[in-house]
């Protein structure tokens, strides 16, 4: 099978399961550039939506996946930036849900939401998940650091304005770090944020994964605990993950698409390889850690691997 360009994994996803992505925007098209982003700094800040790729290109590649339609739980566009940049959004998930009887997800970082024309796109999608990580336009421009068109009101208010329209399952993500947005008076803003959101579930995350910035720290598994309570979350960190998949039959490439959508860390990449039947882990590792194209980075006790 030759190279995916859009369709990726199945991946471990801790709040949707084996999760086929669709990517139907260029790597790091974004209208934010979050100091904690998995995939590092954003280059292509844009807040412009276009057609980045023909609809039927997208279409295409995964009706190549439905044959391993048992690998997979969910449909999940992702985008390896922000996904409703994409201006064919509405039509790509009509058109993935008369294809798969799996349900389909958006995941968005929520900047998008003032525009009526994305709130009607994503009515069709089974569950969203918006992120929510700051509170006000000092935070938003520190922890999400958005284009220069957007402001933290219009922001919050088409996601409100989105959240009473919308009746599929919404599941807000509240990204905390420490020394950043996880004292008690930003977790008291946060928990007013959403008392005019209504949502299904509340996910509260800290970076798991090599941030943008190194000044990113976790928040502490007790800030964690505070936040649940207080805002009647689920911590993702209790939630288990299942295993990589790839259609790719070679086992370098296979990784080197994986983790241009999703970083993996050293021991994913050992299951990963585990999983195929590899009799060579070292090769790999060590291709990996020679790879100009490859980022190694040390993070938490780990070595994580993502496309430069």
């Amino acid at each position: 099978m030759e190279e995916m360009k859009f369709v990726f994994g199945p991946v471990p996803s801790r709040r949707l399961g084996n999760s086929l992505g669709i990517s139907p925007i260029p790597k790091k098209a974004c209208n934010y550039s979050c100091i904690y982003c998995q995939l590092g700094r954003t280059d292509k800040m844009t807040n412009q939506r276009q057609e980045y790729f023909q609809l039927e290109d997208i279409l295409t590649e995964f009706e190549a996946y439905l044959k391993d339609e048992d690998k997979f739980d969910i449909v999940t566009v992702v985008g390896e930036g922000e996904p409703t940049l994409y201006s064919r959004l509405g039509e790509l998930i009509a058109a993935l849900k008369e294809r798969t009887s799996k349900p389909v997800a958006v995941i968005t970082n929520s900047a998008l939401l003032y525009d009526p024309q994305v709130r009607s796109d994503l009515m069709e999608a089974d569950i969203v998940l918006p992120s929510l990580d700051s509170y006000d336009e000092e935070t938003f421009r520190k922890v999400d650091r958005p284009h220069g068109s957007l402001d933290f009101q219009s922001t919050y208010d088409g996601l409100v304005t989105f959240s009473h329209a919308y009746r599929g399952q919404l599941w807000m993500e509240v990204m905390l770090m420490d020394g950043v947005n996880d004292d008690d008076a930003s977790l008291q803003k946060f928990k007013e944020l959403l008392g005019k959101i209504r949502y299904d579930r509340v996910y509260i995350n800290t970076p798991v994964r090599p941030p943008a910035e190194s000044f990113v720290r976790v928040s502490t598994p007790e800030t964690i605990q505070k936040a649940v309570d207080l805002l009647g979350g689920i911590s993702i960190d209790m939630l288990s993950s299942g295993s990589f998949f790839s259609e790719i039959p070679d086992d370098y490439d296979a990784i080197l698409s994986i983790i241009g959508r999703h970083p993996m860390n050293q021991f994913e990449v050992a299951s990963f390889l585990s999983s195929r039947q590899n009799q060579g882990p070292e090769q790999v590792f060590e291709h990996l850690s020679h790879d100009p194209r490859v980022q190694a980075v040390e993070y938490k006790g780990f070595t994580t691997y993502r496309l430069k």
